[in-house]
């Protein structure tokens, strides 16, 4: 099969597959067991078929989650931007990595392109960043960051015989910040989990009594990371109060936005949730969540730093492979990262970007928001439906009221779970003060009010139908 008839032939999938990624269910269900037998994966044995190829890659379309469906209501992210996805084939394609100018040079200009555009959007000075694996590994650079400019001699002679450092976030803040504390040395237990107040915002007045009893015990303040948009509930941790108790404990202010960053778009959002970012020390947002661009696709901005990454991620013997331009200019950009090889992220971004513009990207978190509170109001309206706890922001925390004696939790599991595997639709879950909740989050591009009321009458229906089941 010669190259031309291979790409006519893929691309005549990929047409057909994007067609269709609205119609039908998201998915047909299969326990892992049978798919595994319907998949056979270790049948066609047989090297160089391209119809076996062919094959696979239907087989792969046909059983894959379809993202871009609108009962797709399950995570952070959903089907992605079309310009993105030109990206990540352009990416695909020319196959480089973006660690080096020339090796990539294009990708590497494009990328200081839109990190300088970031830099200014969110209005860091003097500032620098990076493009991550996503806000996981930010959140994890930021903390070492913020460990080796408390000490800069951990750099060379790590933790041994070191003050002990402590770190703080929100009792809510996503799990990566215990990774991250694993990962760096800093150990778990010298996390700090703040208790969070009636807004799921963390406790300024338990954040200072912890900060001032670790200062007491001889201990260091080193990092504190604020959230906005909690995973579950979808709460912003404020500012102006942690900014002032920055000037009084000297730690390191970092905003993990990795959910609720984006609203840094709107002036009127941002205003509202994130007042004061621009006096942070570090701050991360993901791309691939509200924004829409193609896994995975991340920044991670520094504040008045402008060697931070250098002085912090570059170790080593690296004269084979990064070269400094003129003047000292970082022209390789795989020294400001932990590693070496690094995906050409910058494209699915700067397509995006420009495309969309940041006035499209504004209006579309603003119709989010405005579908979030459309979708609080059908739960209020419904008999059935609850709110498990006031919404904060873009994140809708639900449930199926059910009767006195049918405990509500094993109740709003197998509901969950039934809308999945008839393909109704697919929704996440989480807790609240130890309750479970139906979590609903809209950042699908082609959910509007319909589908939010056709979700909510499908799970009033199925709750019905497992009530009657119950009853029977």
């Amino acid at each position: 099969m010669e190259q031309e008839e291979i790409f006519e032939r893929l691309l005549q999938i990929i047409t057909r597959y994007y067609r269709d990624r609205e119609s039908g269910t998201f998915v047909e269900y299969h326990d892992p067991g049978e798919l595994e037998r319907l998949l056979d994966l270790d049948s066609g044995r047989e090297t160089g078929n391209w119809d076996q190829l062919f094959s696979r890659v239907e087989q792969y379309l046909a059983h894959a989650v379809k993202t871009s469906h609108p009962s797709y209501l399950n995570r952070m992210w959903a089907g992605a931007n079309l310009p993105s996805v030109i990206g990540e084939m352009i990416t695909a394609i020319t196959n480089t990595s973006a660690c080096t100018y020339e090796t990539a040079p294009v990708s590497t200009l494009m990328e200081k392109y839109m990190l300088r555009t970031m830099l200014d959007l969110v209005g860091f000075t003097n500032g620098t960043g990076q493009m991550t694996t996503g806000s996981s590994n930010a959140n994890m650079i930021a903390m070492m960051a913020a460990r080796n400019w408390s000490n800069p001699a951990i750099k060379q002679h790590g933790l041994f015989g070191q003050p002990e450092l402590f770190g703080f976030v929100n009792a809510d803040a996503h799990y990566s910040m215990d990774r991250a504390a694993n990962i760096i040395g800093l150990g778990t237990e010298h996390l700090i989990k703040v208790p969070v107040d009636d807004h799921g915002r963390m406790s300024l007045p338990a954040l200072e009594q912890r900060l001032a009893e670790v200062v007491a015990a001889g201990g260091v303040p080193f990092f504190v990371g604020a959230t906005a948009g909690t995973t579950v509930r979808g709460s912003y941790d404020q500012l102006q109060p942690l900014l002032a108790l920055r000037e009084r404990y000297d730690f390191w202010l970092h905003v993990d936005g990795a959910w609720g960053g984006a609203v840094i778009f709107s002036d009127a959002l941002r205003r509202q949730h994130l007042p004061h970012l621009e006096k942070a020390d570090s701050f991360t947002l993901d791309f691939h969540k509200m924004l829409g661009t193609a896994l995975m696709c991340n920044v991670l901005l520094f504040n008045n730093r402008p060697s931070i990454l250098k002085e912090v991620c570059s170790a080593g013997d690296e004269s084979y492979i990064f070269r400094n331009g003129k003047d000292g200019d970082v022209r390789d950009l795989g020294t400001l990262s932990l590693q070496c090889g690094r995906r050409v992220d910058s494209l699915k971004w700067f397509l995006d970007w420009k495309f969309y513009g940041q006035t499209g990207l504004a209006q579309r978190i603003e119709h989010y928001l405005e579908l979030c509170r459309h979708a609080e109001e059908r739960v209020r309206q419904a008999s059935e439906l609850e709110m498990v706890v006031p919404r904060e922001s873009f994140n809708i925390c639900f449930r199926y009221r059910t009767p006195a004696d049918i405990p509500v939790e094993p109740f709003n599991l197998a509901l969950r779970e039934r809308l999945h595997r008839q393909g109704t639709s697919l929704v996440g879950t989480g807790f609240v003060d130890n309750q479970l909740t139906l979590r609903l989050l809209i950042t699908n591009s082609n959910v509007d009010k319909p589908e939010i009321d056709t979700f909510f009458q499908g799970v009033i229906n199925t709750g019905r139908e497992l009530l009657r089941e119950r009853r029977s």
